[in-house]
């Protein structure tokens, strides 16, 4: 079969344009929120999951990378984004002292380390709602910002701290370890 000239460049043509479409679906996620690709430039979702306690759905969350992605082997590497969206009212400092206490199970941080970690989260985190954002970001060797829907309200720089809260959710031996694995379902995915 004889293809003329004409035809076998509209199909080059058409296999490029192909080629491009696919490689714009698999660039960044454009559901990101803004302020989560400001911060990964571009960011792609990782994963996501619910937490619930005794069957109540207490949050959504979702885990944002970067080009590099999320590396468990070495998950202080690069900045990541955790966005959890509640699903009811909590207290900040019932937030803050959940935390606390999730770390300590972990063991992460001293006693003193985890007292005041607790006092500097109980000075940002706020009351929540229901489809209240909180997102926090690892700032690589530096610690760690934090968002309400989308807005800055503080920063914690002390990159132990950082490292302690994210293994809430991240760390192999986390008290939700299938929410871990939806977090991460993407990383998984790539190996």
């Amino acid at each position: 079969m004889n293809i003329p000239a004409m035809q076998i460049s509209r199909f080059v043509y058409a296999g490029l344009i192909a080629a491009c479409v696919l490689t714009a679906a698999d660039a960044a996620d454009p559901s990101a929120p803004a302020h989560i690709n400001k911060e990964l430039a571009p960011a792609y979702l990782a994963g996501s999951g619910s937490f619930r306690w005794f069957g109540l759905k207490i949050y959504d969350a979702q885990l944002w990378v970067g080009a590099q992605g999320y590396q468990s082997d070495a998950p202080e590497a690069h900045k990541f984004a955790l966005d959890l969206r509640y699903a009811r009212k909590l207290q900040g400092r019932k937030i803050a002292e959940a935390s606390r206490d999730q770390m300590q199970k972990l063991g992460v941080g001293t006693t003193q380390q985890r007292a005041d970690w607790q006092n500097k989260m109980e000075q940002i985190f706020p009351d929540v709602s229901d489809a209240t954002h909180l997102t926090g970001v690892y700032l690589p060797q530096a610690g760690a910002r934090f968002y309400l829907d989308s807005k800055v309200i503080g920063e914690i720089t002390d990159p132990a701290f950082a490292q302690a809260f994210f293994a809430i959710w991240l760390d192999p031996r986390t008290t939700a370890p299938q929410l871990r694995t939806a977090l991460l379902a993407e990383a998984a995915a790539r190996r």
